[in-house]
This record gives C-alpha cells, structure tokens and sequence, in this order.
C-alpha cells in the first residue's frame, strides 16, 4: 500500500473531486461507453455534479485519497441507500489511473465504511457497470455479494449494472488506518 491521507471532502476539494471524476470516467469506460459521451464529460459540470450530491442526496459524504505530493489522486463517495437489504451505498469510487492497484480504493472504501459504522449503518451495497472487469473483480476481493441487476443508458447506449452488497461491513473496515 502507498501512503496516503485519507480526509473527508469539503466544498474546497469539489474542483480535485471533478478532475479525478472526469479522468477517471474517460479512463475506465474507454470502450465501454460511447467516445462522444465521454469526450462531452466537462470538468465544470461535474463539480455541479458533486456539489448537488453532497447538499441534495441522502445524508452524501465524500472522502479524498491525498498523496504524498498533496495531489488528490481518488475519492469515494457514500450516502444512505432506501435499498430494503442495504442500508448504506458506496455511491461512487474514482482513482487516477496511475493510482490504481495500489491500496487508495481499499482505504477509500473502509474511510466510507467507518463513516457508515459511525451513524448505526451495518450494511452497504455498491453498483457497478458488468462491463467494468476491474470494478468487478476489486469488489468481489472485497467480499462483495452479487444482489441486484440493471440497465443503464450512457449517450444512448444501455449497459447492464451489477449491484454487490455486504450484509456487514465491518469486513471493509482496516484497522492500521
């Protein structure tokens, strides 16, 4: 693992959190997702994006992976899910490419959990795109369980999605943080 520091967002990090988002999408869904809607994805537009996420959804937080170079290299966002079986979602997880496989997702992933911990939350589901093997096979190495399926539809392309639970999250949580 690489050391990081691991903090929860502010309104401050919302231009870092819009880069690693933007980046992140035309990095991981080249080939999944159309070209033109990832070359219409605008860093301006997902800093409203993040934004309205924490003032508008479900108790939303965002956690930040800062390396040592004080550039924020990933984030993981969580908020409370109205799922009957979960109660809390990891809404998102982004690195930079550069980043990845290197430990920040695990240490994102059990920032949000330790969060979900704090407020009474056990359980928490995630979803991803089927098409996004790396995705998949990270949170199936996290334990996580295949619950639900869907559609949906980027630049008029539907994908399926995979949604992964864990009934209790104390399994995601690192202590040596």
């Amino acid at each position: 693992m690489i050391s990081l520091k691991i903090r929860e967002a502010n309104k401050e990090d919302i231009k870092d959190i819009a880069s690693v988002y933007v980046d992140g999408w035309k990095t991981t869904y080249q080939g999944l997702v159309p070209d033109d809607y990832l070359e219409k994805l605008s860093y301006e537009e997902a800093e409203q994006k993040w934004i309205h996420f924490l003032h508008n959804e479900n108790e939303a937080f965002i956690y930040i992976a800062i390396n040592d170079a004080e550039k924020v290299i990933g984030f993981a966002a969580g908020k409370n899910n109205d799922d009957e079986n979960f109660a809390g979602e990891l809404y998102s997880l982004y690195l930079l490419k550069e980043s990845r496989g290197l430990g920040a997702g695990r240490q994102l992933v059990s920032a949000i959990t330790k969060q979900f911990k704090e407020k009474g939350i056990e359980s928490m589901m995630v979803w991803v795109m089927e098409q996004n093997k790396s995705g998949l096979g990270f949170y199936e190495r996290m334990g996580g369980k295949e619950y639900l399926r869907r559609k949906s539809e980027f630049g008029g392309m539907l994908v399926d999605d995979v949604a992964y639970g864990w009934a209790n999250i104390s399994v995601l949580i690192n202590e040596d943080e």
